[in-house]
């Protein structure tokens, strides 16, 4: 035992072969791989062989600094990630420093941003070599913030991509900052604009933008719209404006406009042929017996339409508190929807992430004890799952139906089959990246890159190379 390397629960290590002298790790002997945070990974063969190229932000917090390297490929791998989902990975083989010692381990290669740490040291490279103290940490190396700025100066990046705004409330927010990183880490200009800061000029010689403090914004190459439900309106007009300006928009403003409004979202729904619950729709408090009757009777779902994350809807489990409910709201001139419950649902609905035309990523969502709304801002939980092709395919119709670039579908499961619930045009990444450790944010600029034709400028040699076939 006395040869063995004591760390704790966190070690400064080095992988010198890519390029890092200094990458904080996680030490978790619960895992049995290593894994390293990595983005932009795109495979290539080289002489016969498999190659990936793929970029690394070795430090914590900090995205201006990154490092690329090109490795031969080992295998791909299954490996659980933290939902307890396979996700298959790049697996390659480096020499890893820790304190005076070195040998070599097997790496697979995934995007933490999700994650603290950007590198997972686990047990296959620690077996025979290190022993760990939980307690402890920083046993082997303490480096300095000046240390690691000096080894790391010459990999600072400067922006030389697309200038993307990104319209929004609140910068603080979970999803926005996620989007900026995003942006960042593939070599944008992201800058955050307030969407209540902002005002225009309409002319059509000359429309502008103008920003509070500073006068006339300049030119950007896209927006990217987050519009929360009671900014809707100016959110919109503001979109709207730039979309006059020539500016690619990441969701355009009239199919925000549309997803905001139940009643013509699910109107679309209908005219797509879209499977939704029963829904009833009625001006006068006449009528509310016959909605009742129409949707099936009680137990029913109340629904405002201007309603966001679970609030403003109302189980009804009897026709008098249905009554109640409906005429109540409609005494104070609130437009709502009255819904069928689904009770086979057991207050689990579906949330599909789409981007582009395509699912990118699905969480089924279960209501708290007691609760049947299955929202997690309502205080329900969730879980990664695979989902059918009839959901897919419903998730991908209905977010066309809205005509959205990004949108998240909630689709709830039925005796008869998926129906959709609702689609969302600014949708949260923080619950689904953290239940899939998906890479939403990234998947949404990528997008935004798709539709501007932009093409991310590559290393000589990784551009003569051929791609791995699949």
């Amino acid at each position: 035992m006395d040869h063995k390397v004591i760390v704790g629960s966190q070690e400064w290590c080095g992988l010198p072969g890519l390029g890092l002298p200094a990458i904080k790790a996680r030490v978790d002997s619960g895992a049995a791989t290593s894994s390293l945070h990595a983005f932009n990974i795109t495979p290539f063969r080289r002489d016969g062989q498999d190659w990936i190229s793929f970029e690394v932000h070795p430090l914590q917090n900090d995205r201006s600094v990154v490092v690329r390297h090109e490795a031969p490929v080992v295998q791909q791998r299954g490996v659980k990630n933290t939902s307890g989902l396979v996700e298959a990975r790049y697996v390659i083989r480096e020499q890893l420093v820790l304190g005076d010692q070195q040998w070599p381990i097997e790496l697979t290669l995934t995007n933490r941003d999700a994650m603290g740490y950007r590198m997972l040291l686990g047990r296959e490279a620690m077996v025979g070599r290190v022993l760990v103290d939980p307690e402890g940490s920083d046993h082997l190396v303490q480096h300095t913030a000046e240390a690691v700025e000096a080894m790391y100066a010459k990999h600072r990046v400067e922006r030389t991509g697309l200038r993307i705004a990104l319209l929004a409330t609140d910068p603080d927010l979970y999803s926005n900052r996620r989007l900026i990183e995003a942006g960042e880490e593939r070599g944008h200009r992201m800058e955050f604009l307030g969407v209540k800061q902002c005002y225009m000029r309409l002319d059509a010689q000359q429309p502008e933008m103008h920003y509070r403090g500073r006068d006339v914004l300049e030119r950007y190459d896209a927006v990217i719209p987050r519009i929360r439900p009671s900014a809707t309106f100016y959110g919109c007009a503001v979109t709207r404006q730039f979309q006059a300006m020539g500016l690619q928009c990441l969701n355009s403003a009239e199919a925000i406009s549309c997803s905001r409004d139940k009643l013509l979202a699910s109107q679309l729904f209908v005219r797509h042929g879209l499977n939704v619950p029963v829904t009833g729709f009625a001006n006068s408090p006449l009528d509310t017996k016959d909605l009742i009757k129409m949707v099936g009777g009680a137990p029913l779902i109340v629904k405002l339409l201007e309603g966001a994350q679970g609030r403003g809807v109302v189980l009804a489990e009897t026709q008098k508190a249905a009554e109640s409910v409906i005429n109540a709201m409609k005494s104070i001139n609130a437009n709502l929807l009255v819904q069928e419950f689904i009770k086979e649902a057991g207050g689990r609905d579906l949330r599909c992430f789409v981007v582009g035309g395509k699912v990118v990523a699905t969480i089924e969502r279960v209501a708290a004890l007691g609760d049947y709304r299955s929202n997690l801002h309502q205080g329900g939980h969730a879980q990664a799952v695979r989902i059918q092709p009839e959901e897919r395919k419903l998730a991908i119709a209905a977010t066309r139906a809205m005509g959205l670039d990004v949108a998240g579908v909630d689709i709830i499961r039925s005796d008869r089959g998926p129906l959709l619930l609702e689609v969302n045009s600014s949708p949260g990444l923080e619950g689904i990246e953290g239940v899939t450790g998906k890479d939403l944010a990234g998947r949404m600029i990528q997008e935004l890159e798709r539709k501007l034709g932009w093409v991310r400028p590559m290393h000589s040699e990784q551009a003569d190379a051929a791609p791995v076939s699949a």
